[in-house]
Order: structure tokens, then sequence, then C-alpha cells
């Protein structure tokens, strides 16, 4: 069936939050020392994970872990604890941190992020970015003109659903007027975007490496299942 709506994630798959000097200039471990690169990248994994608990959380935090992309509060809450578990020595600056997770425009699209949705829109085919994610990414997208050719955002803390849940999916679907067969959903997991398959949909995995080291991720998934025409 020809593919009349596409369905991205956001977080690994359009753009991804990627740190330079600046994020840690000021950071150190619980002896003052600065972080190491080993464990800046760790931060930033942990930071960003789309699925899979990243520490051991008390009962307290593990509901806000299992919450946090329904509720900003506990999104903050257990993410603050997350940074502390992760040697982050103080709570301001784990604050810092988190700070630039959510600020939408400290995210980086990936190379090929805005020739997708332009060449997705420009042959009619409707756009929705779907996430599970508790703050709004609108501004990343409309500060780069992106939002033009996106049709639809559905989000897991505005929708009251989370992927893999079938609800979120069918959310996006109604949005868009689509239904699962002749969807595509895009995303880097395959436990959560994978679960578009329950209604229906094709799911294409890409993988949410550095945005230098994947370059035509989007554009080639697409191609394959035939939802843009090659160059």
């Amino acid at each position: 069936m020809a593919i009349e709506a596409v369905l991205f994630d956001f977080s690994g798959t359009l753009f991804r939050l990627e740190h330079d000097e600046t994020w840690v200039k000021h950071l150190t471990d619980a002896g003052g020392d600065p972080l190491d690169l080993e464990a800046q990248t760790e931060l930033m994994r942990r930071m960003t994970a789309p699925v899979g608990q990243v520490v051991d959380l008390d009962a307290e935090h593990q509901h806000a872990w299992e919450h946090r992309d329904l509720d900003p509060a506990l999104h903050t809450k257990v993410y603050l604890e997350v940074l502390r578990q992760s040697g982050v020595p103080t709570v301001e600056q784990a604050k810092a941190l988190y700070d630039r997770l959510v600020d939408p425009l400290e995210w980086t699209p990936y190379p090929d992020t805005e020739a997708v949705l332009k060449g997705a829109a420009g042959q009619g085919i409707r756009v929705g970015v779907l996430s599970n994610i508790a703050f709004d990414i609108r501004p990343a997208f409309a500060s780069r003109g992106l939002d033009a050719y996106v049709d639809e955002f559905v989000l897991s803390y505005e929708v009251g659903a989370i992927k893999p849940d079938p609800a979120i999916f069918r959310a996006a679907l109604d949005r868009l007027g689509a239904e699962g067969p002749g969807t595509l959903m895009v995303g880097d997991s395959e436990e959560a975007d994978g679960g578009a398959r329950a209604l229906g949909c094709a799911f294409a995995l890409v993988p949410p490496t550095p945005t230098g080291d994947r370059t035509d991720g989007l554009l080639t998934a697409l191609r394959r299942h035939g939802a843009l025409k090659a160059p």
C-alpha cells in the first residue's frame, strides 16, 4: 500500500541532544575534579535514552520514571535524581544540565531532517511528529522554519499516553486523518516506536547516532518504503 502519512519520533530520529564544552565547563565530580570525556558521554546517554531505566530508583522515583513523559513535574524530579546518581554532585549543576535538556533550542536536527520533512510534505504526504516527551518541542521546529512541513505534533504529556501504547498512535492517526495501513512510523526505538505496527503501520528503525555520523538515514528510510522518490 502506498504511504500516505509519516510519523516521526523526535529524539534520536529528527533531532538529537548534543553537547559542547559549554555544557560541562563548570561540571565536576564529587571530588571537585572536572568530569572526563567518558563521564560526559555517559551523562548524555542517560539523559536521552528513549527506553530502559538507567539507574536504580526508590519507589517514589520509580513512579516518576514510569510516568515522566506524562507529567513535566515528574520528569524534572526523576531526571534530577538520575543526574545525582550519575555523579553530578550539586543540585545547581544538575538543574543547569536539566534546563538544557528541556530547552528545545538546544537540540540539533539531523543533516537530512529538513530535506525529509520538506520532501514528504511536498509530495502530499501528511506529516506528524510523535514523541514521548514532557516539554514542548515545537520551538525546535519553528526556529528553523521546519514547522511549515509538519501537520501535527502529538506529544505524550499533552495526550496522556506514551509509546508503545496504541492510544498515542491512534491519536496521531486520527489527527492526520490517516489509517495504520498507508502510514509509516520512523523512530530510533524498536520497543517504543515499533509499537505502531499494532495499528498496521509500517515501521522504519534509524540509529540514534551523533548527527555528524548519520547524514541520510531519514531519507534512506522513507525511500526504502516508497514514501519518497530517489533523487
